[in-house]
């Protein structure tokens, strides 16, 4: 499997996984714009939005409720943004979908500036983040 995002997805890379059912992986950016910038990723290979089977179709978006209501809940953010970049703009070649808190005064088009040289966070930020993070969507699950 030569595709990152099929790696990443299936956990044949060190990943940190907040959340996953048999269609989709939600992992955190190691990477993030914000902390509890999450990843949504489906199992089976797909390029584009339209690549997916309505069971994972499906399966991100429902993915997408869930995490946003753990992000909304954990953190407060003033909003967040969902996205998706396709094409040459997927550096994963591989369809996923960004969730990512935002703040007010934060400048977003700093998140698409190729010009940059982002720090990726350490692996125990991630997992203090991973366990915060895992833990409400659990109690979100839950809730539903």
């Amino acid at each position: 499997m030569n595709c990152l995002g099929c790696q990443l997805a299936n956990h044949q890379r060190t990943v940190y996984l907040i959340w996953e059912n048999e269609d989709v992986s939600c992992i955190l950016d190691y990477m993030p714009f914000n902390e509890g910038h999450v990843l949504i990723l489906p199992k089976r290979h797909a390029r584009f939005l339209d690549d997916l089977d309505e069971a994972a179709a499906s399966s991100v978006f429902q993915a997408a409720k869930l995490v946003t209501r753990a992000i909304r809940e954990l953190y407060q953010p003033d909003g967040i943004t969902v996205c998706q970049n396709g094409g040459v703009f997927d550096e994963l070649t591989h369809f996923h979908l960004h969730i990512i808190p935002r703040y007010e005064g934060q400048d977003f088009a700093e998140f698409y500036k190729e010009d940059l040289d982002p720090v990726p966070l350490e692996a125990a930020v991630l997992e203090e983040v991973r366990m915060k993070l895992s833990e409400k969507m659990r109690i979100c699950e839950m809730d539903e």
